[in-house]
């Protein structure tokens, strides 16, 4: 397993997640790091953590797993955490000395599962505030809209709203203040949308605010594994907010400190 980049980042990747919100990013995780995170997958589904869920929600086809901060409880995504090339490359992205791994999860959409991901963004779940902000999703498998593939709304991180959390579990289960995410597939005349292929290997790198969807599964015979970092830069900090997401544990800070604690370790500066 390497930690070194296929190459730099250009500046119009850069540019490109700036301004969609969104940048496609090919090849940059070996094989090795792609066999490690699949065995891992089995290890946890057999073993799963107190924070894991089926999303499919008792559907008699299919299944959506997911479980998150697996990097605190195993060495092998503590190396990737620290080792692979996720970390730097993220930094280049959100042009940000420091790096803090928000958490890692496990998205695990088996054959034939129908259960959608519906349009959400990703900042408000969580427990922190700041633009820097993002979520690496990387392919364990080749993905593609037939087996899950994301779809995002181009520019929708610039809205300047913040969209109530919705609960894969359970919708009523986050109670905040937010409005809700508008209905995005009657406004498809209105707004600009993406969507990527993904070779296995591949990733995106999307914008703690960029709405976003994926459908089911709709293949009998093709997975969709996906390990998904999230990530926060310099200016990013505690943001605690009752109803939201939880975290592996409180992290015993003040309201706007610095991420840098156990629960949130800085990878990339200090």
């Amino acid at each position: 397993m390497t930690s070194e980049q296929i190459r730099s980042i250009t500046e119009d990747e850069i540019r490109c997640y700036e301004e969609d919100g969104v940048v496609h990013l090919k090849g940059f995780f070996d094989t090795a790091w792609i066999e490690m995170l699949r065995d891992k997958v089995e290890c946890v589904k057999a073993n799963p953590g107190r924070l894991s869920h089926d999303l499919s929600k008792g559907s008699d086809s299919g299944e959506f797993f997911t479980d998150t901060f697996m990097w605190h409880q195993n060495d092998g995504f503590r190396d990737f955490i620290y080792e692979s090339p996720a970390a730097a490359v993220v930094a280049q992205i959100l042009r940000s000395a420091k790096i803090n791994i928000v958490f890692d999860q496990f998205l695990i959409k088996e054959p034939n599962t129908d259960e959608p991901t519906v349009w959400h963004h990703d900042l408000t779940y969580w427990p922190i505030r700041g633009d820097q902000v993002c979520t690496l999703w990387l392919a364990l498998d080749d993905v593609t809209e037939e087996t899950g593939s994301m779809e995002f709304v181009k520019g929708s991180h610039r809205w300047g709203q913040r969209f109530h959390p919705v609960a894969f579990v359970d919708p009523k289960k986050y109670k905040t203040e937010e409005p809700a995410v508008p209905d995005i597939d009657a406004m498809r005349d209105e707004l600009d949308f993406t969507r990527f292929d993904y070779a296995t290997g591949d990733c995106t790198i999307h914008h703690g605010l960029l709405v976003h969807a994926a459908g089911g599964n709709k293949s009998y015979d093709r997975r969709r594994r996906a390990y998904v970092t999230r990530w926060a830069g310099s200016d990013v900090v505690y943001d605690p907010r009752p109803n939201i997401q939880e975290m592996l544990w409180d992290p015993g800070m003040a309201p706007g400190a610095p991420l840098d604690s156990d629960l949130w370790p800085a990878v990339v500066g200090s």
